[in-house]
Formats: structure tokens, C-alpha cells, sequence
């Protein structure tokens, strides 16, 4: 049901994209060759079943990204996540004169993380194509804004499974720069493992969701009930109010918090539409001040834009109690791990420009920081790629977590830090 309102919605507003073989799909889920959600569609793909069956992570993006590319006629291009879709326009970016030399040759380059098998199967799906390799070449050379565009001049629309919350930091990044001029559409809310929602709205910039009542058995626990709350019901829901988000869906698994927290945007009939607004695990707490992961977002942005020229690529935060020795023996306070474009390096000034928000945006922060309870914010620049990576370590596809709570993980892009 799910997938035919989705399809319906995407048909009534862009009707060239269910033409067959349209579609490009970029994603990657173990023992998931198909589409995120498994509607049963497979001609409208361009892309192979073996492609995205891969092990590793990479390997398929970028198997999924060449046989996107051997097909100009394209009118939507698919992806599980929106940073699936970024990791693939990086590796064009990155990788264009190989892809266009694997196209012009018609053969596939051994890669790490391919089998020799799956590689076989994939070559077989591949013919030389010299004219399309020339292209390919030429645009890459001009540049990457609005590269998506420019290579399939007949694209109608970006799809996306998950653009809420974390992701939305991506669809921004991409759609003022490699997807200039397209819109970007994301059909599902998914949470505890169910689909819960459906966006009918394509056409829309932000994303809304109309809760289905039949899907899973949903609660909501008021966000600001003065005493412990009830959960209430759909039909309970009052607009422009917060809740956070009870599922019974799994067999097995009742009543389950999300730790997802929806704002009630409005009403379609008489089902309430709502808009994924942040996740309670990706609060940042030292000292009980309580951040919530939207609201340190926006002072991020806030702060980026005392930074000329820079353009925000990625970030993670961590609180100091997971450095455990290594933080010295300062104060409790977060660390910021960003990648940047456009700056290779901030003066001490500029880094503490971000505390300073967080000071302005959050009195309680501010408190503790004019007390010493909490110490000042530290900020380190990655290298380009690192996210990626950090990705790819991740494994299944998932939102992108902003609080890093694993010591592997911390490891990990503390070792790509540059400055």
C-alpha cells in the first residue's frame, strides 16, 4: 500500500518518471539488492540486482553509479539516504576519468570490496560507449555545479528515502551544488523498523509525512506535560505541538519509544501530518543542559556564516567524557569534528565564534560555561573523504548519527583530523 501511494504521488507530479529503465538507483543494504522500501518494480531500474548485493559499501555506490551514468535518458535518480547519494557524487567527483574511461572501454575496473564473481555478472551487463564516456569526460571538466543536471539533461526529480532530521543536512549540501535546479522528494517516514508515513506532497521543499493508521499501532507522549504524560492517540493530536514517538509494529517488541520527537504540522482529512524534528539519543549533555540535535544544528549554521567562503561538508560531535584520558583534565565539554570546503584552516577567533553561538542560543550552556563547570568547545577540521569513511564503518544504512557514542568510531575520525 505504502509503495503504490508513493508511486501514485511521484506519477501525478512528475509523469515521465515511471518510465521503464527511468531510474537509477544508488544504495546499499546487505541481503537488500532492491529498492529501501521493497516495492516490487524491478523494470523501472536501470541499475543491476547484483550491484547493490555487494559487500562493501563503496564497492556498489560506485558499481551503481556507472551503469547510472550509461544511461542518459534518466528521469529519476534514487537513493536510500541522502548521504548515499552525497558518497556517490563524491566519487564522481573523484573518480571521473576512470568512470569514463570503464564506459568508453565497456569493462569494469577490479575494485576492492568486488567479488570476481558478482564482477563477471556485472561485465556481461556492459557494451562500450564511446560517445557517452566523450560526455562524461566534458562535463566533469567544466565543473560540478549542477553536474547532476547537465548529465542527465531529461531528470525530473531526486529521490531520497530518508531527508529528515540528520539527512537534511545532505539534501542541502546537494541541492546548491551537484543537483542545482531539481527537486528533492522524500516519500517515507520510517521509524523502529515500520513504515509509519507517507509524503503525498512531491513537489513540496520540506518534507511532511501523513501518519497511516493501519501500518503500525502508534502512541505519542506529550513533550511539554507538566507532570509524567499519557501517551495519547491520533485522533489526540493537537497541530503545532511536539510529541515524542511509541510504535508497536515488531512481533515481539510492544510499545516501543522511538526516541524520535515529531512536530504535528497539520491535518490531511482527519489524519494528522507531521514533521520529524530531531532524536533524543543525539542530545548533548555534560552537565544536564540537554542540546537537542536540531538546535546545535542551527547555531553550526549560525556560526558558518561568520565564516566566509566556507560550506559546511559534515560534522559529528563528541562529549569529552568518551576521550576519557586523553580529554586532559579539563572540564567536561564537546568536541566538533568537522569537514569543511572552502577553508583549510580557522584562527582560534573563528573557532570560538561556535561556542559563542552555543553561549547566545542556549542561556543554560551559557551558565555553566561563565561558572567553569563546563569548558570551552574544542573544533577540528578532518580531511576531505572522512565521513565517508566513518560511513562505511557504520555498515547498514542509517541516519547519520551526531553524537558519536563508540570509542571505534571516535578513533576513527580523530585519526583524520587536520587541523
Amino acid at each position: 500500500q505504502g509503495s503504490l501511494l508513493y508511486l501514485d504521488a511521484l506519477g501525478a507530479a512528475f509523469p515521465r518518471a515511471l518510465t521503464r529503465r527511468g531510474t537509477a538507483l544508488l544504495h546499499w543494504a546487505p541481503g537488500c539488492p532492491r529498492a529501501p522500501a521493497g516495492w516490487p518494480l524491478p523494470t523501472l531500474y536501470c541499475t543491476p540486482a547484483a550491484a547493490g548485493s555487494l559487500p562493501s559499501r563503496a564497492a556498489a555506490l560506485r558499481v551503481q553509479l556507472l551503469f547510472a551514468l550509461r544511461q542518459r535518458a534518466l528521469h529519476v535518480l534514487e537513493a536510500g539516504l541522502a548521504a548515499e547519494l552525497q558518497d556517490a557524487l563524491v566519487a564522481l567527483r573523484t573518480e571521473w576519468p576512470q568512470l569514463a574511461q570503464e564506459l568508453a572501454l565497456g569493462r569494469l575496473s577490479p575494485q576492492p570490496g568486488l567479488p570476481e564473481g558478482v564482477r563477471a555478472q556485472l561485465q556481461a551487463l556492459l557494451t562500450p560507449d564511446a560517445a557517452r564516456a566523450a560526455e562524461l569526460r566534458a562535463e566533469c571538466t567544466r565543473g560540478f555545479e549542477g553536474i547532476v543536471l547537465r548529465l542527465w539533461p531529461q531528470l525530473e526529480v531526486v529521490v531520497v528515502r530518508t531527508a529528515h532530521g540528520a539527512e537534511r543536512l545532505y539534501c542541502d549540501s546537494i541541492s546548491q551544488a551537484d543537483c542545482q535546479g531539481l527537486p528533492i522528494y522524500c516519500p517515507f517516514y520510517q521509524a523502529a523498523g515500520a513504515l509509519l508515513g507517507i509524503n503525498l506532497w512531491p513537489v513540496e521543499p520540506a518534507p511532511r509525512f501523513l501518519l497511516c493508521p493501519d501500518w503500525a499501532f502508534c502512541e505519542f507522549l506529550p513533550c511539554l506535560a507538566n507532570k509524567e504524560p499519557r501517551t495519547v492517540l491520533l485522533d489526540e493530536l493537537w497541530e503545532g505541538r511536539e510529541y515524542g514517538l511509541v510504535v508497536t509494529a515488531q512481533p515481539g517488541e510492544y510499545r516501543c519509544r522511538t526516541g524520535e520527537v515529531l512536530k504535528v504540522t497539520g491535518f490531511h482529512k482527519q489524519c494528522p501530518m507531521v514533521e520529524p524534528v530531531r532524536r533524543e539519543s543525539q542530545t548533548l549533555s555534560v552537565r544536564g543542559e540537554s542540546i537537542p540535535e536540531e538546535q546545535f544544528c542551527q547555531s553550526l549554521c549560525h556560526t558558518l556564516r561568520m565564516w566566509p567562503g566556507a560550506r559546511l561538508i559534515d560534522y559529528v560531535c563528541v562529549e569529552s567524557s568518551l576521550l576519557g584520558d586523553s580529554s586532559g583534565p579539563c572540564a567536561p565539554h564537546y568536541e566538533v569534528f568537522m569537514e569543511l570546503q572552502g577553508l583549510r584552516d580557522l584562527s582560534e577567533g573563528q573557532r570560538y565564534k561556535l561556542d559563542q553561538c552555543l553561549q547566545e542560543d542556549f542561556p543554560i550552556y551559557k551558565s555553566f560555561r561563565f561558572k567553569g563547570s563546563i569548558g570551552p568547545l574544542r573544533l577540528h577540521l578532518v580531511r576531505p573523504g572522512s565521513f565517508t569513511r566513518l560511513r562505511e564503518v557504520l555498515g547498514s544504512p542509517v541516519p547519520m548519527p551526531r553524537v558519536l557514542r563508540e570509542e571505534q568510531l571516535l578513533r576513527l575520525i580523530q585519526g583524520s583530523v587536520i587541523s
